[in-house]
């Protein structure tokens, strides 16, 4: 009787297959992302990473030589990151804003790629290079937006040629980042707010 059941115990548990390839990859950045949105980079390790996404260490040390890289694919990742940001071309100045903000928001707020961003923010002093190396590959690229879009605006005659500076391309993310930070949300009210009282006074005025 014992001999008949040994094989039936065997067939009603098969072994769990092991993730290859480009689903181990997605496993392994989400599982990154998450454990950085909940424990802050410090706590990151790749003895955790592995066991969570269902691989071996020395599957993450093929390909990462530490942390703060993986940190890196992850985030930049066009899937499970952020990837490239997609630049708006509504015509317009203000809906062009308006646009990029929610965006932003939206993106910033998602989990796990945009709650993984904020302790990157909030912890930069501690890991100094991880972030200069965040903010050239992530938020680099979206003030540059911010600077075509300003650009595009001053050729259509909405906007004053001497509002194209990096300083006010940062006004907006840098304000949409900081109500996240201050109450986790922001809504397109919000964003319509800084648009309309900060940003448009600030790019159509003549500048002195």
């Amino acid at each position: 009787m014992s001999s008949q059941s040994a094989p039936q115990d065997s067939a009603s548990s098969p072994k769990a297959t092991r993730r290859r390839g480009e689903s181990l990859t997605r496993a392994i950045y989400l599982t990154t992302l998450r454990d950085l949105a909940e424990n802050g980079f410090d706590k990151l390790s790749f003895d955790k990473i592995a066991s969570s996404a269902g691989t071996g260490k020395a599957s993450l040390y093929r390909r990462w030589s530490t942390p703060a890289q993986l940190v890196l694919a992850a985030l930049t990742d066009p899937v499970s990151g952020f990837g490239a940001p997609a630049e708006p071309n509504t015509g317009s100045l203000r809906s062009d804003l308006v646009a990029m903000l929610n965006s932003l928001a939206g993106t910033v707020a998602e989990q796990p790629h945009g709650r993984a961003f904020l302790p990157l923010i909030t912890q930069r002093p501690r890991n100094a290079e991880l972030y200069a190396s965040v903010r050239r590959l992530v938020i680099e690229p979206r003030r540059q937006q911010f600077m075509n879009v300003l650009r595009a605006a001053v050729d259509r005659g909405e906007a004053d040629p001497g509002a194209v500076t990096p300083l006010v391309a940062a006004v907006g993310p840098g304000l949409v980042i900081q109500a996240l930070m201050d109450h986790d949300h922001v809504s397109p009210a919000e964003v319509n707010a800084i648009v309309d009282e900060v940003l448009m006074p600030l790019i159509t005025a003549p500048r002195r």
